[in-house]
C-alpha cells in the first residue's frame, strides 16, 4: 500500500516557520496532515523534518514522525535519505506548506501508478490566463500523447510561432504543474545516485533531474489549483479560505 510523505522544512527564505504558522487555529502542516489523513488507498502518512519543533508539533497532533538531515536539498531527497524507514513499493510527496490540497488528486495519483505501474507520476493543470502562462513561478509543462512528461519549464511552452504570447493560451491548450510526486520504490532509490544536472539548476526545477537522466514521468489532469503558502500574501490568502 502506497505511504505519502510530507516534507515539513523549518526554514523558508521567503516565509520563515511557515509550516508551522496559524491557519485557523492549526498549524500549517496539520492542515496538509489531515488532508492526507482523507486519502483511502493511503496506508501511512508520515511527516519528515530535520527540525525537533516541527517534529514536536507535529507528534502532538497524531501525526507520525521521521527525523531526517538538514542537508537535504529538496523533498525528494528527504524522503529518498530515509527510505530504509518507510516498507512500501510507492510513495507520494506532499509539499508541507499545501494546506488545501484535494485527497482525491491523490487518490487519482495512486489509482494511476496502480494501472500503469509508471515509475513517476505528477499532476497537470489546464492554463487558461496569459498571466499564468507567462508567471515565471508558474511552472509549465509540455505532454507526449501518451501523457508523459516531455518537458517542465518557468518558460511559456511550447513556443507557438506568429502569435503574440499573451493570446497562445486562445489557441492551444497549456498545462500547469501541480507540485505533488509519486515515486516507485526503485526510483526513489536510485534518486540518490543520480548526480545533480544543468537543466535542474538552470531551472531550479528537481523534476528535471529524473528527465535528464532519461527517466519519465506520467501526468494526471485535475482542476486542483493549489494555494501553496510562500509568501505573507499567500498567508492572507489561505486565512481567507479556512
Amino acid at each position: 500500500m502506497p505511504t505519502l510523505c510530507i516534507p515539513a522544512r523549518l526554514g523558508s527564505t521567503r516565509l520563515p516557520r511557515k509550516v508551522l504558522l496559524d491557519l485557523g487555529g492549526k498549524p500549517v502542516v496539520q492542515h496538509v496532515w489531515e488532508q492526507a489523513k482523507k486519502v483511502k488507498q493511503a496506508q501511512r502518512v508520515v511527516v519528515l523534518t530535520d527540525a525537533d519543533e516541527v517534529a514536536k508539533v507535529a507528534r502532538g497532533f497524531g501525526a507520525e514522525v521521521i527525523m531526517t538531515s538538514p542537508d537535504c536539498p529538496s523533498g525528494t531527497a528527504r524522503i529518498a535519505s530515509v527510505l530504509d524507514q518507510l516498507p512500501g513499493e510507492f510513495f507520494l510527496n506532499i509539499q508541507g506548506d499545501e494546506p488545501f490540497i484535494q485527497p482525491q488528486l491523490l487518490d487519482d495519483l495512486i489509482s494511476c501508478w496502480k494501472k500503469t505501474q509508471c515509475a513517476l507520476v505528477t499532476a497537470v493543470s489546464k492554463i487558461t490566463e496569459a498571466e499564468r502562462l507567462l508567471a515565471t513561478s508558474v511552472v509549465k509543462v509540455v505532454r507526449a500523447e501518451n501523457g508523459q512528461a516531455l518537458y517542465f519549464s518557468r518558460s511559456p511552452i511550447p513556443h507557438l510561432r506568429g502569435v503574440d504570447s499573451r493570446e497562445w493560451v486562445k489557441h492551444r491548450t497549456y498545462w500547469a504543474h501541480i507540485g505533488v510526486y509519486g515515486y516507485n520504490r526503485a526510483t526513489l532509490a536510485r534518486y540518490l545516485q543520480l548526480a545533480p544536472t544543468e537543466l535542474e539548476a538552470t531551472e531550479s526545477l528537481e523534476q528535471l533531474r529524473f528527465l535528464a537522466h532519461g527517466m519519465t514521468f506520467q501526468t494526471v489532469v485535475t482542476d486542483y489549483h493549489p494555494i501553496a503558502i510562500d509568501t505573507p500574501e499567500d498567508m492572507e490568502a489561505a486565512r481567507k479560505r479556512v
